[in-house]
């Protein structure tokens, strides 16, 4: 039985990639963005039939409920949750300076984002024999080495590291894997120039995406290597 995979903030870069990949290995994959527009151009740039085109804005909760209503009606489940929705990178400012408008929207994106999006999927997810939910999160986030950065970006990412292991937790008996997963400093939109190439970034997201069921729930990986919480 094919495998229902949605995506969040996908209409470019790394979500856009991981999209690609998934479609390749099987899937049929909810390309999922804000602009719809912008999401049908990028389903269409991939060219694959099994990805298919749908808006989702993860700081708005109707649109987060419609799309759960919506894909309840056509597949009945959900086998992949991929939550890659974020950004705000605010590198001009410090923790002493920050503006706490930049943090307050880091924090819908990065982390109430993912969260509403969890919420509102996970009754579709236990209707799967084997569900994933893969966290994109950053190595920025890790306590083991924090220090100074980006604050409302770090802030919002160790944030988001915490509630994959709460969600990893709750899920566990549902058979559920639910892992955070480091890209690494990909050369997408935000972060240019420099950066790996968004297939190498993509690729660690896709194997916790596929994962088998004896594989690891409740961790941190970046190219399929632990890293420190």
């Amino acid at each position: 039985m094919t495998k229902i995979a949605l995506v969040t903030g996908a209409n470019r870069g790394i979500g856009k990639e991981v999209c690609r990949q998934l479609a390749r290995r099987g899937f049929t994959v909810l390309l999922s963005g804000r602009d719809l527009d912008k999401a049908k151009a990028a389903a269409a740039d991939i060219g694959l039939a099994n990805i298919t085109s749908t808006q989702l804005d993860v700081t708005d909760e109707a649109s987060i409920n419609r799309l759960s209503d919506e894909v309840e009606r056509r597949y009945g489940r959900l086998d992949l949750l991929v939550n890659n929705a974020g950004g705000r990178y605010d590198y001009w400012q410090s923790a002493l300076d920050a503006d706490f408008a930049t943090v307050r929207a880091a924090a819908e994106t990065n982390l109430y984002g993912p969260w509403r999006v969890a919420q509102a999927f996970a009754p579709l997810l236990r209707k799967s024999d084997h569900p994933r939910i893969v966290n994109v999160s950053s190595g920025a986030g890790a306590l083991s080495s924090l220090g100074k950065g980006p604050p409302a970006y770090v802030v919002s990412k160790t944030a988001l590291n915490a509630l994959t292991l709460m969600l990893a937790a709750e899920l566990k008996e549902d058979g559920a894997l639910v892992n955070a997963v480091c890209p690494g400093w990909v050369a997408t939109d935000p972060n240019n120039p420099g950066g790996r190439p968004i297939p190498e970034g993509a690729a660690g997201i896709v194997w916790a995406a596929t994962l088998p069921d004896d594989g690891p729930t409740g961790g941190f990986f970046r190219d399929e290597q632990p890293l420190a919480w």
